[in-house]
């Protein structure tokens, strides 16, 4: 099938940054989100980005204006409804993913094809609780999404594979590369990534090393562009948890059992970069470690 119109659920780190790849590749796009502020603050951010790709010469000012253009937002889920390819890109949570497909189902065209920009959540599962199971699938980008060259592609047990090959074509247009994953929690990223940042917070907890020294010793050490804390602050402390639990309770192994003082973190509410503190404090000049 065809791929034209594309609808994003979410305007949030993920879906704008979906939206912008979209639109710069010739799509339009409709992005959705419960909040008119969030919509706004959207499309403000794709305009910076965009703009930021101009000034190195990455685009030129006529792509970006088109880009732009493909772009209409929504508050109303339902409207997504005349896309032929959706991207649920909600908050980590899949009691929230669920209700937004039980209420988007009932309006879709018998074609569009449903996906999730899910981290760690079973696609089986997802896809279960809607009508199209083999017309669904996992769609995970890495974040941030303009610059990541990377889309996990994940199939359910029942997705089919015209499915697979109309994501795939996107992933293909957009100029990015699809690694092709099974359905087990996490999938390859993420299933590989997050216990590493889980192990940096046990070192942290333990009192091996102090925020800066883990850091510094994994770029410096193992040639990592980001500190695996570093790295938590900008997922997002909240996220990470999120998968540990995913992992912890699909594979039933102690060796994914979050850190207590990941869990702490979480607890009050310093859950990285988006609250401006995590492991760092950065309503300063310069980030300071907390800990």
């Amino acid at each position: 099938m065809e791929i034209s119109r594309i609808g994003v659920v979410g305007a949030g780190q993920m879906g704008n940054g979906i939206a912008h790849v979209m639109a710069l590749a010739g799509y339009e796009v409709l992005l959705n989100d419960i909040s008119e502020e969030a919509l706004s603050h959207a499309l403000a951010l794709i305009g910076k980005n965009l703009d930021r790709q101009v000034s190195r010469e990455k685009i030129s000012e006529a792509e970006k204006d088109a880009a732009l253009e493909r772009i209409g937002t929504t508050m109303t889920l339902t409207d997504l409804g005349k896309t032929d390819l959706v991207i649920e890109a909600a908050t980590e949570r899949e009691t929230i993913k669920q209700a937004i497909f039980e209420d988007l189902v009932p309006h879709l065209q018998p074609h569009t094809i449903l996906t999730s920009n899910t981290s760690s959540i079973s696609i089986t599962r997802l896809a279960s609780r809607t009508d199209r199971p083999e017309r669904f699938m996992g769609f995970h980008f890495m974040n941030p999404v303009p610059v990541m060259k990377l889309v996990e592609l994940i199939r359910g047990i029942q997705t089919d594979e015209a499915t697979y090959q109309a994501c795939l074509k996107v992933v293909e247009r957009l100029g990015k590369t699809a690694a092709s994953a099974e359905d087990f929690p996490a999938f390859i990223v993420n299933r590989i990534l997050v216990p590493m940042i889980n192990e940096a917070v046990y070192t942290l907890y333990e009192g091996v090393g102090s925020v800066r020294s883990i850091d510094q010793s994994l770029k410096l050490g193992a040639n990592h562009p980001m500190g695996p804390l570093e790295l938590a602050d900008f997922i997002g402390l909240d996220t990470c948890l999120a998968i540990m639990n995913v992992l912890h309770d699909g594979l039933a192994d102690t060796k994914y059992r979050p850190c207590p003082l990941l869990v702490k973190y979480v607890e009050a509410g310093w859950l990285g970069r988006k609250t401006e503190r995590g492991f760092y404090d950065y309503r300063g000049d310069e980030p300071v470690p907390t800990r």
